[in-house]
Protein backbone atom coordinates (compact mmCIF):
# COMPACT_ATOMS: atom_id res chain seq x y z
CA UNK A 1 0.00 0.00 0.00
CA UNK A 2 1.66 2.89 -1.25
CA UNK A 3 -0.83 5.72 -0.94
CA UNK A 4 -3.96 5.84 2.08
CA UNK A 5 -5.97 9.01 2.29
CA UNK A 6 -7.93 9.44 5.80
CA UNK A 7 -11.08 11.69 6.93
CA UNK A 8 -11.68 10.73 10.43
CA UNK A 9 -14.61 11.61 12.25
CA UNK A 10 -14.41 14.55 9.85
CA UNK A 11 -17.88 14.94 8.38
CA UNK A 12 -21.19 14.59 9.94
CA UNK A 13 -22.23 11.91 7.95
CA UNK A 14 -18.93 9.69 7.70
CA UNK A 15 -16.99 8.48 10.50
CA UNK A 16 -14.19 7.59 8.39
CA UNK A 17 -13.54 7.96 5.02
CA UNK A 18 -10.33 5.94 3.47
CA UNK A 19 -9.07 5.92 -0.16
CA UNK A 20 -6.08 3.87 -0.73
CA UNK A 21 -3.40 2.89 -3.73
CA UNK A 22 -2.08 -0.43 -3.19
CA UNK A 23 1.53 -0.56 -5.18
CA UNK A 24 3.55 -3.88 -5.68
CA UNK A 25 5.26 -6.10 -7.97
CA UNK A 26 2.85 -7.68 -10.46
CA UNK A 27 4.90 -11.18 -10.33
CA UNK A 28 3.44 -10.99 -6.53
CA UNK A 29 0.35 -13.58 -6.30
CA UNK A 30 -2.65 -11.95 -4.83
CA UNK A 31 -6.10 -12.42 -3.82
CA UNK A 32 -9.01 -9.80 -4.71
CA UNK A 33 -11.14 -8.16 -1.92
CA UNK A 34 -13.91 -11.13 -0.57
CA UNK A 35 -14.42 -12.16 2.70
CA UNK A 36 -11.41 -14.67 3.91
CA UNK A 37 -12.63 -18.11 4.15
CA UNK A 38 -10.12 -18.76 7.34
CA UNK A 39 -11.68 -15.85 9.23
CA UNK A 40 -15.12 -14.56 7.37
CA UNK A 41 -15.85 -11.96 9.48
CA UNK A 42 -13.11 -10.00 7.16
CA UNK A 43 -13.30 -8.48 4.09
CA UNK A 44 -9.84 -7.68 2.14
CA UNK A 45 -7.80 -8.50 -0.59
CA UNK A 46 -4.91 -11.02 0.51
CA UNK A 47 -1.42 -11.39 -0.46
CA UNK A 48 -1.37 -15.14 -1.36
CA UNK A 49 2.42 -15.38 -0.96
CA UNK A 50 2.31 -14.61 2.75
CA UNK A 51 -0.64 -14.83 3.86
CA UNK A 52 -1.07 -10.95 4.68
CA UNK A 53 -2.97 -8.20 3.51
CA UNK A 54 -2.34 -4.64 2.84
CA UNK A 55 -6.03 -3.45 4.13
CA UNK A 56 -9.35 -5.00 5.35
CA UNK A 57 -12.35 -4.38 7.35
CA UNK A 58 -14.24 -6.85 9.73
CA UNK A 59 -17.85 -7.12 10.47
CA UNK A 60 -17.69 -5.40 13.79
CA UNK A 61 -16.10 -1.81 11.94
CA UNK A 62 -12.73 -2.66 12.64
CA UNK A 63 -9.66 -1.53 10.18
CA UNK A 64 -6.16 -1.89 9.77
CA UNK A 65 -3.88 -0.64 6.81
CA UNK A 66 -0.03 -0.94 6.53
CA UNK A 67 2.77 0.75 4.10
CA UNK A 68 6.23 0.24 3.95
CA UNK A 69 8.74 3.01 4.48
CA UNK A 70 10.94 3.56 1.72
CA UNK A 71 14.28 3.65 2.20
CA UNK A 72 16.09 2.11 -0.73
CA UNK A 73 17.57 -0.71 1.22
CA UNK A 74 16.03 -4.47 0.55
CA UNK A 75 14.68 -6.08 3.73
CA UNK A 76 17.07 -8.11 5.78
CA UNK A 77 17.17 -11.57 5.86
CA UNK A 78 14.62 -13.26 8.59
CA UNK A 79 12.49 -10.08 8.74
CA UNK A 80 8.32 -10.86 8.69
CA UNK A 81 5.88 -9.65 6.46
CA UNK A 82 4.46 -6.60 6.97
CA UNK A 83 1.16 -7.40 5.76
CA UNK A 84 0.74 -10.22 8.17
CA UNK A 85 0.28 -6.88 10.69
CA UNK A 86 -3.20 -6.14 9.68
CA UNK A 87 -3.94 -9.79 9.44
CA UNK A 88 -3.29 -10.49 13.10
CA UNK A 89 -5.24 -7.15 13.99
CA UNK A 90 -8.04 -8.22 11.76
CA UNK A 91 -8.33 -11.99 13.00
CA UNK A 92 -8.15 -11.12 16.67
CA UNK A 93 -10.20 -9.31 19.11
CA UNK A 94 -7.97 -6.92 20.54
CA UNK A 95 -8.38 -3.39 20.93
CA UNK A 96 -6.21 -1.20 18.24
CA UNK A 97 -4.58 0.87 21.16
CA UNK A 98 -3.69 -2.18 22.89
CA UNK A 99 -2.98 -4.30 19.76
CA UNK A 100 -0.42 -1.53 18.66
CA UNK A 101 0.98 -1.01 21.75
CA UNK A 102 1.72 -4.30 21.99
CA UNK A 103 3.90 -4.22 18.83
CA UNK A 104 6.82 -2.82 20.95
CA UNK A 105 8.46 -6.50 21.67
CA UNK A 106 8.92 -7.47 18.33
CA UNK A 107 8.56 -4.01 16.20
CA UNK A 108 12.30 -4.75 14.60
CA UNK A 109 11.35 -7.95 13.38
CA UNK A 110 9.36 -6.37 10.64
CA UNK A 111 10.90 -4.43 7.53
CA UNK A 112 10.33 -0.50 7.72
CA UNK A 113 6.54 -0.06 7.93
CA UNK A 114 3.44 2.37 8.73
CA UNK A 115 0.67 0.90 10.91
CA UNK A 116 -2.88 2.32 10.98
CA UNK A 117 -5.28 0.34 12.96
CA UNK A 118 -8.99 1.72 14.36
CA UNK A 119 -11.97 0.58 16.27
CA UNK A 120 -15.08 1.91 17.71
CA UNK A 121 -12.87 3.96 20.33
CA UNK A 122 -9.93 5.49 17.54
CA UNK A 123 -7.49 5.39 15.44
CA UNK A 124 -3.97 4.62 16.05
CA UNK A 125 -0.71 5.02 13.93
CA UNK A 126 2.77 2.82 14.65
CA UNK A 127 5.82 2.98 12.43
CA UNK A 128 8.62 1.19 13.37
CA UNK A 129 10.87 4.34 12.44
CA UNK A 130 9.98 6.48 14.91
CA UNK A 131 9.04 3.54 17.27
CA UNK A 132 5.98 6.18 18.80
CA UNK A 133 2.20 5.27 18.53
CA UNK A 134 -0.13 7.98 19.00
CA UNK A 135 -3.91 8.03 18.42
CA UNK A 136 -4.96 10.05 16.13
CA UNK A 137 -7.80 13.41 16.45
CA UNK A 138 -10.39 13.77 14.28
CA UNK A 139 -8.99 15.09 11.05
CA UNK A 140 -7.43 14.56 7.61
CA UNK A 141 -4.64 12.51 7.63
CA UNK A 142 -2.11 11.27 4.26
CA UNK A 143 0.21 8.24 4.33
CA UNK A 144 2.69 7.06 1.71
CA UNK A 145 5.88 5.56 2.29
CA UNK A 146 7.61 7.99 5.04
CA UNK A 147 5.84 9.23 7.87
CA UNK A 148 2.03 9.81 8.94
CA UNK A 149 1.34 13.83 6.99
CA UNK A 150 5.33 13.77 5.46
CA UNK A 151 4.64 16.21 2.86
CA UNK A 152 5.19 14.55 -0.16
CA UNK A 153 3.39 16.01 -3.06
CA UNK A 154 0.75 13.06 -3.95
CA UNK A 155 -0.41 13.24 -0.17
CA UNK A 156 -1.28 16.97 0.04
CA UNK A 157 -2.75 16.76 -3.39
CA UNK A 158 -4.71 13.80 -2.11
CA UNK A 159 -5.66 15.14 1.27
CA UNK A 160 -6.99 18.23 -0.50
CA UNK A 161 -8.88 16.43 -3.02
CA UNK A 162 -10.15 14.57 -0.11
CA UNK A 163 -11.41 17.94 1.62
CA UNK A 164 -12.95 19.28 -1.44
CA UNK A 165 -15.04 15.76 -2.19
CA UNK A 166 -16.24 15.74 1.35
CA UNK A 167 -17.18 19.64 0.66
CA UNK A 168 -19.31 18.42 -2.03
CA UNK A 169 -20.23 15.10 -0.78
CA UNK A 170 -23.63 13.44 0.22
CA UNK A 171 -24.43 9.97 -1.34
CA UNK A 172 -22.07 7.39 -0.93
CA UNK A 173 -21.48 6.25 -4.49
CA UNK A 174 -21.04 9.79 -5.63
CA UNK A 175 -18.09 10.11 -3.13
CA UNK A 176 -16.69 6.58 -3.50
CA UNK A 177 -16.50 7.03 -7.28
CA UNK A 178 -14.85 10.86 -6.82
CA UNK A 179 -11.92 9.42 -5.02
CA UNK A 180 -11.80 6.61 -7.51
CA UNK A 181 -10.71 9.64 -9.85
CA UNK A 182 -8.47 11.01 -7.43
CA UNK A 183 -6.43 7.46 -6.81
CA UNK A 184 -6.35 7.37 -10.43
CA UNK A 185 -4.41 10.49 -11.16
CA UNK A 186 -1.02 9.55 -12.86
CA UNK A 187 0.76 13.14 -12.68
CA UNK A 188 3.96 13.34 -11.12
CA UNK A 189 5.91 16.13 -9.34
CA UNK A 190 8.20 18.21 -10.42
CA UNK A 191 11.68 17.52 -9.75
CA UNK A 192 12.58 19.84 -6.96
CA UNK A 193 9.46 18.52 -4.74
CA UNK A 194 10.71 14.78 -5.26
CA UNK A 195 11.52 13.66 -1.95
CA UNK A 196 15.20 11.60 -1.54
CA UNK A 197 14.37 8.03 -0.33
CA UNK A 198 17.79 6.09 -1.80
CA UNK A 199 16.50 5.33 -5.17
CA UNK A 200 17.13 6.77 -8.64
CA UNK A 201 15.96 9.96 -9.27
CA UNK A 202 14.12 8.20 -12.54
CA UNK A 203 12.39 6.00 -10.04
CA UNK A 204 11.35 9.01 -7.22
CA UNK A 205 9.73 10.80 -10.59
CA UNK A 206 7.61 7.24 -11.37
CA UNK A 207 6.50 7.02 -7.95
CA UNK A 208 5.54 10.44 -7.10
CA UNK A 209 2.12 9.88 -8.90
CA UNK A 210 -0.86 8.29 -7.03
CA UNK A 211 -1.17 5.93 -9.67
CA UNK A 212 1.87 4.53 -10.42
CA UNK A 213 2.25 2.47 -13.73
CA UNK A 214 5.69 1.24 -14.76
CA UNK A 215 7.43 -1.82 -15.91
CA UNK A 216 6.73 -4.93 -13.70
CA UNK A 217 5.54 -2.32 -10.90
CA UNK A 218 2.65 0.30 -10.15
CA UNK A 219 -0.88 0.17 -8.75
CA UNK A 220 -2.77 -3.17 -8.78
CA UNK A 221 -5.94 -2.13 -6.24
CA UNK A 222 -7.65 1.08 -5.57
CA UNK A 223 -9.84 0.81 -2.66
CA UNK A 224 -12.64 3.36 -1.03
CA UNK A 225 -13.67 2.62 2.23
CA UNK A 226 -17.11 4.31 4.10
CA UNK A 227 -17.98 4.36 7.36
CA UNK A 228 -21.13 6.25 7.85
CA UNK A 229 -21.79 7.18 11.96
CA UNK A 230 -25.04 4.94 11.71
CA UNK A 231 -22.54 1.61 11.28
CA UNK A 232 -23.21 1.36 7.28
CA UNK A 233 -20.00 0.50 5.65
CA UNK A 234 -19.12 0.67 1.57
CA UNK A 235 -16.30 -1.29 0.58
CA UNK A 236 -15.17 -0.81 -2.62
CA UNK A 237 -12.00 -2.32 -4.72
CA UNK A 238 -10.82 -1.93 -8.16
CA UNK A 239 -8.22 -3.96 -9.62
CA UNK A 240 -5.69 -3.63 -12.34
CA UNK A 241 -3.19 -4.99 -14.89
CA UNK A 242 0.02 -4.04 -15.49
CA UNK A 243 -0.57 -2.23 -18.20
CA UNK A 244 -2.67 -0.15 -15.95
CA UNK A 245 -6.02 -1.76 -17.43
CA UNK A 246 -8.83 -1.94 -15.54
CA UNK A 247 -9.67 -5.80 -14.13
CA UNK A 248 -12.29 -6.00 -12.02
CA UNK A 249 -14.89 -3.72 -9.77
CA UNK A 250 -15.96 -5.12 -6.41
CA UNK A 251 -18.39 -3.66 -4.00
CA UNK A 252 -19.35 -4.44 -0.66
CA UNK A 253 -22.00 -2.70 1.28
CA UNK A 254 -22.75 -4.36 5.00
CA UNK A 255 -23.99 -3.02 8.52
CA UNK A 256 -21.42 -3.46 11.19
CA UNK A 257 -23.32 -4.55 13.36
CA UNK A 258 -25.05 -7.77 11.32
CA UNK A 259 -23.73 -10.35 9.40
CA UNK A 260 -22.50 -8.75 6.27
CA UNK A 261 -23.53 -9.42 2.56
CA UNK A 262 -21.34 -8.48 -0.47
CA UNK A 263 -22.34 -7.51 -3.94
CA UNK A 264 -19.16 -8.10 -5.73
CA UNK A 265 -19.38 -7.15 -9.62
CA UNK A 266 -17.17 -7.98 -12.46
CA UNK A 267 -15.33 -5.33 -14.25
CA UNK A 268 -13.55 -5.15 -17.25
CA UNK A 269 -11.21 -7.63 -18.73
Amino acid sequence: MCLILIAHRAHPRYRLVVAANRDEFFRRPTAPADYWSDAPHVLGGRDLEKGGTWMGVTADGRWAAVTNFRDGSPPGPGTRSRGGLVASYLCGSTRAQAYVASMDLGIREYPGFNLLAADAAGMHYLSNKTDQSMMLAAGFYGLSNHLLDSPWPKVERGKLALRKALDGAARPDRLIETMMVVLSDRSTAEDHALPSTGISKDWERRLSAAFIGAPGYGTRASTVLLMEHDGEVHFRERTFGERGHWIEDRHYRFASTQVPVSTPTQGQV
